[in-house]
């Protein structure tokens, strides 16, 4: 489709999103917050250091996810909310890793594990490879001698493009492939330069696409990331960057909605920016619609939300392990959050509570949630239903009960009856339209306490989030 064709296939999203609005399902005031956690990480309660891995008993195959936090970049992105340290000097960092190889072996302590089988691994940040070589050579050679990786099926590193050019940047690409690395994701944002300058970005078109190159050649599976709804963002821009990207051979493609309010432990400085440079919301559906349509359009599938792959084989085995089969995961790093099968972890988002915990012998976390029963089962629907689909199965065995004898039964029920969810004797999950508005579907089951927005910012319909039979 050319451009004005794309347009007009939008149309049927934004009228869509206006009649599921007036149904109560969307924010009034057009705002939203991804569910990528259940709650959400604003929402955790300080708790008790004792209390935290109370009775927490391991998986019966004591295989666990790793997630490790490197919290460096070269600069602050207005668009970021997440803490970290921008043009650190070297020494902070070789204090920091210092401290995490203190970490791993104080939580292989805690969970009773010498050197734990791992499955799947992510770095993230930040910016991981804001390391010099020699660091990013000491942290992979440490974890690998620390964790057993024999058998690990994805080892994952996010990368910021201006960290992977150069002499540098190719000797980094090197250590990371000597360390069993497979599979980078690429944080391109953008391809368009008023854009990238305005997220204050530290790379340049020519910088992403030597990146990429580089990538490719070094034989990583590659994963490239876009940002939608930014600031002086227009359809034809967008529309632009969509033509560009999906020529760039990338393995999987990812696009996130902007978001402007803080759901991490720092606020953005996006929320800085004149309302008045926003695309409207009509635009930002648009936009999303326009993404889909034209990955189709180009062979890409939406094999896991909001991530388009070619074959199902490139999706990132981190977010299906964690949001899909709710397997364990054990985290490090500031901020680092351990998703376990009946609890959530959080670390402490301050870098000088994070050295006094580890020089004490502890973990370094300050928040965290035990699930009652209740919120075990809204969990075990949430993160299924928003990512790929819950089944039945794996819901009783997170739970202990079937699905359809729950009280979230009835919202089920309801959904199918708007189109938003269908369902057989194995699954339930999204259809087209409801996986368009996955976010706000699966926040139909949180919790009163955890739903992102006060109930006078959500119209009285039946998909009002505070009215649905379990929450009333």
């Amino acid at each position: 489709m050319n451009f004005e064709e794309l347009v007009r296939a939008t149309d049927e999203r934004v009228n869509e999103f206006h009649f599921l609005k007036n149904e109560g399902l969307l924010c009034t005031n057009d705002d939203f917050v991804p569910a990528v956690h259940y709650p959400p990480i604003t929402k955790y309660p300080p708790i008790e250091y004792d209390k935290m891995f109370e009775n927490y008993t391991l998986p019966k195959d004591k295989v666990m996810e790793v997630y490790i936090h490197i919290p460096f970049c070269a600069k602050r992105c207005i668009y970021c909310h997440y803490p970290s340290l921008y043009k650190a000097p070297e020494e902070s960092k070789d204090k920091y890793i210092d401290a995490m190889e203190k970490e791993f072996d104080i939580y292989k302590k805690t969970l009773g594990l010498e050197r734990p089988k791992i499955r799947v691994v992510l770095i993230g940040g930040g910016t991981p490879t804001d390391l010099n070589p020699k660091q990013l050579e000491r942290l992979l050679k440490t974890f690998n001698e620390k964790f057993d990786l024999s058998e690990t099926k994805q080892f994952n590193v996010d990368v910021s493009p201006s960290t992977l050019v150069g002499d540098i940047g190719r000797e980094k690409l090197r250590i990371m492939r000597e360390y069993g690395v497979d599979r980078l994701t690429i944080g391109v944002q953008s391809l368009n330069e008023k854009i990238l300058r305005q997220m204050n970005r530290d790379n340049h078109k020519p910088i992403i696409l030597e990146a990429i190159k580089n990538t490719l050649a070094a034989g990583f599976q590659l994963d490239i990331e876009f940002i939608f709804g930014y600031p002086n963002q227009t359809l034809k821009s967008w529309y632009e960057d969509l033509q560009e990207m999906v020529k760039l051979d990338a393995h999987e493609i990812q696009f996130y909605r902007l978001k402007i309010q803080a759901y991490g432990d720092q606020q953005g400085t996006i929320n800085k920016v004149s309302k008045d440079k926003y695309p409207s919301i009509d635009d930002t559906m648009r936009m999303k619609e326009m993404a889909i349509l034209v990955m189709e359009e180009n062979g890409y599938h939406e094999n896991l939300r909001r991530v388009f792959t070619k074959e199902k084989k490139y999706i990132s085995l981190y977010a299906y392990d964690q949001c899909c089969n709710l397997y364990d995961q054990m985290s490090f790093g500031l901020t680092a959050f351990s998703s376990l099968r009946d609890r959530f972890v959080l670390n402490t988002q301050n870098f000088d509570e994070y050295y006094a915990a580890i020089d004490n012998g502890k973990l370094p976390y300050n928040r965290g949630f035990v699930r009652s029963q209740d919120e075990q089962e809204r969990w075990s629907i949430i993160l299924p239903l928003k990512n790929y689909n819950i089944r039945k199965n794996l819901f009783k065995e997170r739970t202990g009960v079937e699905i359809q004898n729950t009280k979230f039964y009835p919202t089920i029920q309801l959904l199918k009856e708007y189109g938003l969810v269908e369902e057989n004797d194995r699954i339930i999950q999204l259809t087209r339209k409801g996986s368009f508005f996955a976010d706000e579907v699966s926040e139909l089951f949180y919790s009163p306490n955890f739903i992102p927005f006060d109930k006078t910012l959500y119209n009285a319909g039946r998909l009002n989030p505070y009215m649905v039979s379990h929450n009333i």
